[in-house]
């Protein structure tokens, strides 16, 4: 009995008090690094791809002033919110075949890492 109390109370501490799956913004912008070769996400000016100001909740392919999105995109319907961006990070060919984007190694391989870069893009 003293083995399940003690392990009933390590888990509501746990749970209540573990920040090891908390998304860190710090962090995803160290890593949005390899992004900005052609993505800007300070300021609505477009590089090589769209620029990434206000990207969560936005309508995919949709960026005033960007006209070189895929048709794939542009007609996917698709809001980006965490769950569609953790999908197309993990690997854009993967999610829309015909995309244009490229990313090293096909996407970003930990989920910590996606979570990261999310998190960043969503204080922008």
């Amino acid at each position: 009995m003293f083995f399940f109390k003690f392990f009933l109370f390590s888990l509501i501490v746990f749970i209540f008090n573990n920040n090891a799956f908390a998304a860190d913004a710090a962090k995803g912008e160290k890593l949005f690094i390899k992004c900005k070769a052609c993505h800007n996400a300070d300021a609505p000016k477009h590089k090589v791809g769209p620029h990434l100001v206000g990207i969560v909740g936005r309508k995919a392919g949709t960026t005033d002033g960007y006209t070189k999105y895929s048709k794939d995109i542009k007609e996917s319907g698709i809001i980006w919110d965490e769950t569609n961006l953790d999908k197309w990070l993990t690997k854009p060919k993967g999610m829309y075949p015909g995309t244009k984007m490229l990313y090293p190694g096909g996407g970003v391989k930990k989920a910590e890492d996606r979570a990261d870069i999310i998190e960043y893009l969503k204080t922008k």
